[in-house]
């Protein structure tokens, strides 16, 4: 029984290796263009933390591009969240466990810390069951809370296959074309009423998909 432990485990050990491997080899041939860049860069420059939205379909190369700064991730509770988080660690995330359906009060609260306290946050908003490109609450409250800009990023890839997932993941083809579109930065008043928040959520979602269904345009 322990020989087949341990061999279950050698075997995950390698298939976490190859996995992270290979991602990164896809998302480094991956022939970018960014559009807007300067809104991150001059946040970065100035040393400001900021929460970072894109939808879950899309975030294999978000989570690439934001490797080894200075980001927590949100990742869910589930067997696929154990996998997103082992790959976001060798990137040198802090990972935060929970989602909107499981740890959800818990999980806003550890962002909102790790926000006030020297983190920028990159979250899925509409993850991880969906609906589809539907902008859960998440992001924007912690934006408001901790005072920091949120910043909205469609990307799209110009060849890529579809997993037969809620969200249709995106897998980008090795060597094809991406976007990748950052919106300004958007400012949320912490004195906002909660009508006044939702109206935001909602903007927030309107201007995500725009950004999205551009970022596919090549």
């Amino acid at each position: 029984m322990k020989l087949k432990k341990i061999k279950r485990d050698a075997l995950r050990f390698a298939g976490n290796f190859v996995l992270f491997q290979l991602v990164n080899i896809l998302c480094w041939t991956l022939r970018i263009k960014f559009a807007n860049k300067t809104a991150v860069d001059e946040l970065e420059k100035q040393n400001r933390n900021f929460i970072l939205g894109f939808w879950h379909c899309t975030m294999i190369l978000p989570w690439y591009l934001n490797r080894n700064k200075n980001f927590a991730g949100l990742t869910s509770k589930s067997k696929d969240g154990d996998l997103l988080a082992k790959v976001l660690k060798k990137w040198n995330y802090t990972v935060l466990r929970g989602s909107s359906r499981e740890g959800g009060d818990i999980a806003l609260g550890l962002m909102v810390d790790f926000a006030k306290n020297g983190h920028s946050i990159a979250v899925t908003p509409d993850g991880p069951t969906g609906p589809p490109y539907k902008l859960k609450a998440g992001a924007v409250i912690s934006a408001k809370r901790a005072k920091l800009p949120l910043v909205l990023v469609g990307v799209g890839f110009r060849k890529k296959r579809y997993l037969k997932s809620w969200d249709r993941f995106q897998v980008p083809k090795f060597f094809t074309r991406a976007n990748v579109i950052y919106s300004d930065p958007v400012i949320i008043p912490e004195n906002l009423t909660r009508e006044e928040t939702s109206k935001v959520i909602d903007d927030c979602e309107k201007k995500l998909n725009e950004l999205q269904l551009k970022a596919e345009i090549f």
